[in-house]
């Protein structure tokens, strides 16, 4: 029992604001993951990832992130990535692969991925990071803005802006449906109702502007959803003809109601499992 009143305090306030925890063995992992109260990186040994060379139909977008990761695990200059577009296209998962494959050459280099909630405290995550001797890709999925959401403005200095900057071993890639990370309407209403409208549009969309890479997701024709089928069944070992597999991939997509990478990976699935496959 704690008898003297300031030790209670103290205990109290310990309680209330655990201090973080030490930083983690960097070479017992390739990915982290940034946990906040307290701060800490958590080790993931096994990343759900698919090989980069099943991703098809983003071509120059693979290769031109490919390029930019494999320059920043070799210590040379490179820019951070934006990439943006239509849901279900492999953007989360060509971040992923592409650290696979550039991992597997230089051990080095790690992942860690960054909640969107959580970005208020990447000064902190950063801070940790600046001292290690690897080379970090710091990994924000699915980020976006809403109304009165000032989140973004957590990360505009570490992108571009801050005394101290975004640190040498550390870039920043990010995934989002939308190009400016904020929705269309809430732009035109900065433009119609702000008293400075222009400044007020610039100083929220200036945010996308300090990504130097911008890759950009369409969606994608049918032969290339019926190619990336094919190329999963290939690699996998699922024996399948193509004119049951176009009929089935078809039917498949319009119960969905949509054609994307997601929608021929959950197809795959389903096949694989009526074929007996273990993926």
């Amino acid at each position: 029992m704690i008898d003297d009143p300031m030790d209670r305090i103290a205990a109290a306030l310990e309680r209330m604001a655990p201090a973080p925890q030490p930083a983690p063995d960097f070479d017992a992992a390739s990915a982290f993951v940034w946990h906040t109260g307290p701060d800490r990186l958590d080790p993931v040994h096994q990343i759900s990832r698919v090989p980069l060379n099943l991703l098809v139909g983003n071509d120059r977008s693979r290769d031109t992130l490919l390029a930019n990761t494999t320059q920043f695990a070799r210590g040379l200059p490179a820019n951070n990535a934006l990439l943006w577009g239509a849901r279900g296209m492999g953007k989360s998962s060509l971040v992923k692969a592409v650290h696979g494959a550039v991992q597997a050459e230089h051990p080095q280099l790690k992942i860690v991925e960054l909640q969107r909630e959580d970005l208020p405290s990447v000064g902190r995550l950063l801070n940790l990071l600046r001292g290690a001797s690897g080379r970090f890709v710091l990994y924000c999925d699915d980020l976006s803005f809403g109304h009165d959401d000032s989140h973004y403005k957590s990360l505009k200095a570490v992108l571009d802006g801050g005394i101290e900057g975004r640190p040498e071993n550390v870039v920043l890639y990010a995934t989002s449906n939308r190009r400016h990370l904020m929705p269309r309407d809430m732009i035109e209403n900065e433009r119609q109702s702000g008293i400075n409208p222009a400044e007020a549009v610039e100083e929220k969309v200036s945010l996308s502007d300090r990504f130097g890479l911008w890759l950009g997701f369409h969606p994608c024709d049918q032969d290339q959803y019926l190619a990336m089928i094919r190329g999963y069944c290939d690699a996998y070992g699922v024996d399948i003809d193509d004119a049951t597999l176009r009929t089935e991939a078809i039917e498949w997509q319009a119960t969905r109601g949509a054609r994307s990478g997601r929608v021929a990976w959950q197809y795959f699935v389903d096949l694989a499992g009526r074929r007996g496959v273990t993926l």
